[in-house]
């Protein structure tokens, strides 16, 4: 090799020598800031995540001693019964059924008030009567408006001559299938008797086991419904962990408006907790859902 083209790259080498040296420092240096960065953003993240962690649980705990605070002032005049002021027994069962009605059964209040004043011959009867029945149809269409997002209901009339003809073997409602979280029910409805002093209906239910369901038992059950049976609360177990409920929409002289609706367990009351083979069940099926995702992968 000529000695001129070997001095050229001695000369580029003695060059690029220290540009390497540098050209690495930034590099360690551009890849240790960054690191940095995502630290601080990682480190920032967390804190906010504990942060509002804390702030949340706060909430939840003062939410929850304003509510203890509020049933015990509300729950007491009720286990205190005296005698006259039915304006404050009405508007504490108000207040209870607008801020309890998910979590305690208030039918047992609502009917004692009921009867308290069918017995009175207070001037205001009929405008309490009104206020007590309006509240319990507001619930119950809160509730259903709820659980609807996660369930599938129909509605059905009962023409109250219909039924005068039939006498004590009832008269049988348009059957109905809905299909819930891809489970397809059959329901039933039979009116067996009408109250309509208390406006009221007997309503024998039938429900078969969805399609697909490990528990392949049909569901009947015999059971009153009036103003004051609330979705969340009164409810019948179906198969797999599903709910039923049927609930009074409206009573007038000539009809009775039935809604009947089929829901997942999860969305029923906070009272209501699963069976433990619910729990089992829904955990074979998540497994199985989760075997079936991995394969398809």
């Amino acid at each position: 090799m000529p000695s001129g083209s070997k001095d050229f790259w001695d000369k580029v080498g003695v060059v690029l020598q220290p540009m390497g040296g540098l050209l690495t420092a930034l590099a360690v240096t551009l890849v240790g800031v960054k690191g940095s960065q995502v630290l601080d953003r990682r480190q920032a993240a967390d804190t906010n995540a504990r942060l509002y962690s804390e702030l949340m649980s706060r909430r939840e705990e003062a939410e929850s001693s304003l509510r203890k605070d509020m049933f015990v002032s509300i729950i007491q005049p009720f286990l205190q019964p005296k005698a006259g002021d039915l304006d404050t027994r009405v508007l504490n069962l108000e207040l209870l059924a607008v801020n309890f009605h998910d979590s305690l059964n208030l039918k047992p209040l609502f009917l004692d008030l009921q009867r308290r004043l069918a017995a009175t011959n207070h001037p205001d009867r009929d405008a309490y009567l009104k206020r007590v029945n309006r509240v319990a149809r507001e619930i119950t269409s809160k509730q259903l408006f709820s659980l609807e997002g996660h369930g599938q209901s129909f509605r059905r009339t009962l023409l109250l001559d219909d039924y005068d003809k039939t006498g004590r073997f009832g008269i049988p409602l348009d059957d109905e299938s809905i299909t819930v979280e891809g489970r397809r029910c059959d329901v039933s409805l039979r009116v067996l008797d009408v109250d309509r002093r208390l406006q009221q209906l007997r309503v024998r239910l039938e429900v078969k086991a969805p399609e697909g369901s490990t528990d392949r038992t049909d569901t009947r059950a015999v059971f009153d419904v009036g103003y004051f049976d609330f979705p969340m609360i009164d409810n019948t177990r179906l198969a797999d962990g599903l709910r039923c409920a049927v609930t009074l929409s409206a009573f007038t002289p000539e009809s009775a408006d039935l809604t009947t609706i089929c829901f997942p367990g999860e969305y029923a009351s906070l009272k209501d907790r699963p069976y433990y083979d619910e729990v089992i069940q829904r955990l074979q099926r998540s497994a199985e859902a989760d075997r079936k995702e991995a394969l398809h992968e």
